[in-house]
């Protein structure tokens, strides 16, 4: 088995798209059927059924899956030994956005400039996918808020606290309260992040301590839309304090003073057990272990 046909193997089981794969390999679309066709015959199986657009893996694709991530990490750790530049490499991160837009651009300064010639693929981060994303090797770390341990194979670094706080439009009647329950709160829309975002559940136990939990208006993924939404008067909102930061000192926003506060959410480095953790990705996790939650 070509090493080659293998490295673009690894790459369709983690993005399931001949297309996306193509791109991250710089090869056409065509080359990369071509490899997997290659490998098909080699081992007289099918890697992966193609149904419709969608593409998933065969049972005798996963059995393959784990030993072709061997072999390539084998074949990086080999290089790593032998190379005079052993600290070179590639990183590939699953990052929240809020940590990405104010906290990531320290740490990508200090891992240039310990490690120049390293390079860093940030993707976006879905805490309910982060645990299958790291076994099947999409990303090398995952960075989440509030971690709560439920799988063996993972392995977490608590890096830091940020806090969280609740916001509203400046002239929302809540903004001119000296204090903010839970009653209050649900007498207003709600616009939350969606419900996998770890820190929305700090919310909601918060709002428990009525008889019912409401329901959002409006649930958003991106946070930069969150805060247009308050901005615009859709509702109030609870978002890591950096996010918000510059909004609340500019007047855009009002910071809502809430009983029983402040608010936590732990921040945590995740990666596979088992993951082979190369010279790169050893220096960039020490990086982020420094800077990422220095103010």
């Amino acid at each position: 088995m070509e090493l080659r046909d293998l490295r673009t193997f690894v790459t369709l089981a983690s993005l399931l798209n001949f297309n996306q794969t193509g791109k991250v390999l710089n090869a056409a679309q065509s080359t990369v059927s071509m490899r997997i066709k290659a490998l098909e015959d080699e081992l007289d199986v099918r890697l992966f059924e193609r149904l419709g657009r969608k593409v998933v893996l065969t049972e005798s694709g996963l059995k393959l899956l784990q030993y072709a991530r061997k072999m390539l990490e084998i074949e990086e750790e080999a290089r790593a030994s032998v190379s005079d530049n052993a600290a070179s490499g590639n990183v590939t991160i699953k990052v929240p956005e809020s940590l990405e837009c104010h906290r990531m651009p320290g740490v990508l300064l200090a891992f240039r400039r310990k490690i120049p010639t390293g390079r860093v693929r940030i993707l976006p981060c879905i805490a309910g996918n982060v645990a299958e994303d790291l076994r099947r090797g999409v990303t090398d770390l995952a960075f989440v808020f509030a971690y709560e341990p439920s799988a063996r194979d993972i392995n977490a670094a608590f890096l830091g606290t940020d806090e969280l706080v609740a916001v509203a439009a400046p002239e929302h009647p809540l903004a001119g309260m000296k204090m903010v329950g839970p009653a209050d709160i649900l007498k207003h829309s709600l616009l939350l992040a969606a419900s996998d975002c770890s820190y929305r559940r700090t919310f909601e136990i918060f709002l428990s301590e009525t008889a019912n939990l409401p329901q959002p208006s409006v649930e958003c993924d991106c946070v930069a839309a969150a805060i247009s939404m308050v901005r615009a008067g859709l509702g109030l909102t609870i978002l890591p304090e950096m996010a918000v930061r510059d909004q609340i000192a500019a007047g855009a926003l009002h910071r809502l003073p809430l009983i029983g506060g402040p608010f936590e959410t732990g921040v945590f480095m995740l990666w596979h057990k088992d993951k082979w953790l190369s010279p790169c990705l050893r220096d960039f996790m020490a990086v982020c272990r420094e800077h990422l939650m220095r103010e």
